[in-house]
């Protein structure tokens, strides 16, 4: 082989050496960034959509949000001087794990430890307080008499841990928040079933609150109860998209609403 042919040879083959490079160094920046990114998601942020009416007007069917899943966090040791942790607060919109069933569950913060809570005619009475709630909606005509005037005259068949809660924590007519429970409510006070009838959240099952509506779809809550998507789901979304995206709803910021007792 001539030598202008070894000298062109090994120009190229350097020349395809730094493309090799370029290219593993391309690949793994990129990993590391998809990982940092699946990490992220998985680690901070959640997204749900909202299958039930019990927050209406709060949140709607149909609403997807992301959930902010660092806010309640256990603060570490050194994290906590530079993360946005806090405990929950009463008012805070809340997303935990049913203590009765395998569901995913949107409700208020009404009561934290040590808070006495009961109800006079659908209005809450929070430590001896009667609080002005703006969010609550009342559907229902019929008055009744566990539902509306909590805790007094449980019905039989209640869920065994609202059952334990109503035996072990009502004292002189009102339900005490023990330590590390969180008693919750939907909105929509009379289309919710909460901790009036499944029994106080345990604090370490709440796992974030939802911060962000970032599409909302008018879809029924059959259509959003499974975690597949069926076909007429699918069908509804590829027919009635424009027309039924709540375009107003889309990117609004969801927020608390303190209560001070």
């Amino acid at each position: 082989m001539s030598p202008k042919l070894v000298s062109l040879f090994r120009h190229y083959q350097k020349r395809l050496a730094n493309i090799r490079n370029v290219s593993r160094s391309s690949i793994a920046e990129w990993t590391v960034t998809l990982t940092v990114l699946l990490f992220g998601w998985t680690t901070l942020l959640q997204a749900y959509v909202i299958p039930s009416g019990s927050m209406t007007d709060s949140l709607l069917i149909g609403d997807h949000v992301l959930v902010d899943k660092l806010v309640f966090s256990p603060a570490g040791k050194n994290s906590a001087h530079w993360l946005p942790y806090r405990d929950v607060r009463r008012g805070d919109i809340i997303v935990f794990q049913s203590p009765v069933e395998n569901l995913t569950l949107v409700k208020r913060a009404i009561g934290i430890p040590g808070d006495r809570i009961r109800l006079d005619n659908k209005r809450l009475v929070l430590n001896g307080k009667l609080i002005e709630e703006p969010y609550a909606k009342h559907i229902a005509t019929n008055v009744d008499t566990y539902r509306d005037y909590f805790p007094m005259n449980p019905p039989v068949g209640l869920q065994p841990h609202a059952v334990e809660m109503l035996e072990h924590n009502v004292v002189n007519g009102e339900l005490v928040v023990p330590p590390g429970f969180i008693f919750a409510m939907g909105d929509n006070r009379e289309d919710s079933n909460d901790s009036r009838f499944i029994g106080l959240v345990p604090r370490d099952s709440i796992y974030g609150t939802p911060f962000l509506i970032y599409w909302s779809f008018d879809a029924p809550t059959q259509d959003l109860e499974s975690g597949n998507i069926g076909i007429d789901h699918l069908v509804d979304l590829a027919t009635h998209f424009f027309t039924k995206t709540r375009w107003r709803r889309t990117f609004r910021l969801i927020r608390g609403y303190p209560l001070h007792s």
